[in-house]
């Protein structure tokens, strides 16, 4: 239709989508997808947004990374116009309305932030709100001063250690991350990690893998043949990512979903898992459980698999050593617990390392010798505070030889009997007294398990005299309560057991049944293991 002859409501219709400039664009807050959009800008105001398509191809047996982003981004310029946006300082009214009597009879801001926080009555008026609203407009000037006047009466009262405090996260805005972490560290406080408050990345994939969080492009789920899909609702909040997860499937990957709800990741499973909310952490011990059994003892060590051996040797603190001292429970026995590595600066020569061996561990190779290999954290810096080129890998060879070395797993390999066993006490976390959990076979909240062992003769930094070690891996292997057929060891290892972790132990606490856990020898579910 001619533009003369258009209706008015139709002309407010085209100006709705009339635009001077398109620009490139990303949504950075709170959203690590890093999409890129096409913003369509008139006046000066954004005014709707389409998704780019000009992505790269990154390899011809992928497929297209595009298109990327999500009916959230679509929508990302409602928000920037909200009325719910915060534009400026807010603070609770109750907090504010005392802080402003306060600070005009004080005489200094130190002195009035004491006077509220001091006063039980005032102190409690304005806590009682919290999770209720209440907030109201501030000046910059104002929050700031009252920010530092709180923070100057904590460390006068409590010392800077008792300041605790986040900065966004290096994805939303490197600037403010930065900002923030050193506000806290010159004041000698202390800087949280942000995943403390942002809680969607476990900590435990960089402590036990190295990596900083989610490594792997998502792409790279195409070349998986199993995935487990746990703790993540991968159409929701990874949506520009989530078509890799489905296109995979017409591989043949199979797919596991662990999750209490019936979510939108679950129907995408081949294997819909669902323990009860909050006891998934059972599941993950059980699956460790067989994974273990299967995987490294089976026939009696015989049957290790090959892969799953090297790995550990190579890129996991499984091989190094442990220091056990000795420590009395309550009920009288006395047992061994896990301390700390042994490191190079316990033996009197400190194995030849003059740089940093406090940060050098150990092991034991095949002919049960001392060995230092490569690796740990104090071959990263020289003793000029530069890197040591050639010395962060992991690879096989002694760091004071150059020789190829292979690290022991076990201090008892290849049916080697146990030189001594130990009592080692573990940490039992099943709760006591919580809900859907249970006690321990051996009751309490402390497992003694047997463990094979060794000594040193130490007499370096913090260690005197002979020092009984055992390697991460043989208490991995203790804690997880894997029958080895040790001296003095509770028989009862079968998957049936009531003991922790097995799988009949997890049925108890989450619901689900030991034949559905992805790794039990009844449910292979093509696995490539």
């Amino acid at each position: 239709m001619h533009k003369a002859t258009a209706k008015p409501t139709e002309d407010a219709y085209r100006d709705r989508w009339a635009h001077d400039k398109i620009v490139r664009s990303t949504h950075g807050v709170n959203c690590t997808g890093s999409c890129s959009w096409k913003i369509y800008v008139k006046g000066g105001i954004v005014t709707w947004e389409t998704q780019q398509t000009d992505y790269p191809r990154t390899r011809p047996d992928l497929p297209n990374h595009e298109p990327r982003g999500c009916a959230r981004g679509a929508s990302y310029s409602w928000y920037l116009y909200s009325a719910n946006r915060v534009k400026y300082p807010m603070v609770r009214g109750r907090l504010l309305k005392h802080w402003r009597a306060a600070i005009a009879l004080a005489k200094s801001p130190v002195d009035a932030w004491a006077s509220i926080v001091e006063n039980d009555a005032a102190k409690s008026e304005w806590q009682k709100q919290r999770g209720l609203g209440g907030f109201v407009r501030s000046t910059w000037e104002e929050v700031n001063q009252m920010i530092a006047a709180a923070n100057v009466y904590t460390i006068k009262k409590h010392g800077p250690d008792r300041i605790i405090g986040f900065s966004p996260i290096p994805a939303m805005s490197m600037i403010s991350y930065a900002a923030g972490s050193r506000y806290l560290s010159l004041m000698g406080g202390v800087c949280m990690s942000f995943y403390d408050w942002y809680c969607d990345l476990p900590p435990s994939s960089p402590q036990t893998w190295g990596e900083q969080t989610d490594v792997p492009e998502s792409a790279d789920w195409y070349n998986s043949s199993y995935i487990i899909a746990w703790g993540s609702n991968v159409p929701q909040t990874r949506t520009p990512d989530a078509h890799f997860l489905t296109e995979v499937r017409y591989k043949g990957t199979k797919v596991v979903s662990i999750t209490p709800d019936y979510s939108e990741v679950a129907k995408l499973g081949d294997l819909w898992m669902h323990p009860k909310q909050g006891t998934d952490a059972a599941v993950a011990m059980a699956m460790g459980h067989v994974i273990l059994k299967e995987f490294y003892f089976k026939d009696g060590g015989k049957g290790r698999s090959a892969y799953f051996d090297d790995y550990a040797r190579r890129y996991t603190d499984l091989p190094l050593l442990v220091v056990l001292k000795e420590k009395t429970l309550p009920d009288g026995r006395t047992v061994m617990v896990p301390d700390r590595y042994v490191r190079a600066s316990d033996f009197p020569s400190k194995l030849d390392q003059s740089n940093n061996p406090d940060w050098k561990t150990v092991g034991y190779d095949e002919l049960g010798q001392v060995t230092l290999p490569n690796g740990s954290i104090g071959f990263r810096w020289g003793t000029d505070g530069r890197p040591d080129q050639g010395l962060w890998n992991l690879e096989n060879k002694d760091a004071r030889t150059g020789n190829d070395v292979r690290l022991k797993l076990s201090v008892i390999e290849d049916g080697e009997q146990p030189h001594d066993v130990a009592d080692v006490a573990f940490p039992y976390f099943g709760g006591v007294h919580a809900p859907n959990f249970t006690a321990n076979d051996q009751g309490g909240d402390v497992m003694v398990r047997r463990v094979p062992v060794t000594h040193l003769d130490l007499d370096g930094h913090e260690a005197q005299g002979r020092v009984m070690v055992a390697t991460v891996f043989d208490l991995l292997a203790g804690n997880y309560g894997i029958d080895r057929g040790l001296p003095g060891e509770e028989a009862g290892g079968s998957y049936d057991a009531d003991r922790p972790f097995t799988p009949a132990w997890q049925e108890k606490i989450t619901g689900v049944p030991p034949a559905s856990l992805p790794t039990t020898p009844t449910r292979r579910m093509a696995s490539p293991w």
